[in-house]
């Protein structure tokens, strides 16, 4: 069975930068914590980075908070 994309025009969250309700593009993106490291190839964190449709602020969040 195939999965429903969500719909574009129901995603919305709130922009700091807008202060209103707007669409954002949403994406995954795994980073690198420390590159200066020793252990940098070890130091990769899922992080969530949503950029406004309008205002193109853009808003990261780390998924693996403890």
């Amino acid at each position: 069975m195939k999965a429903k994309r969500p719909n574009p025009d129901t995603n919305h969250e709130l922009c700091p930068d807008c202060g209103r309700e707007t669409r954002h593009a949403v994406r995954v993106e795994i980073r690198t914590e420390n590159p200066a490291s020793a252990n940098a190839a070890f130091s990769r964190e899922p992080y969530r980075v949503a950029v406004c449709d309008i205002c193109e602020s853009e808003s990261i969040q780390r998924m693996n908070d403890a």
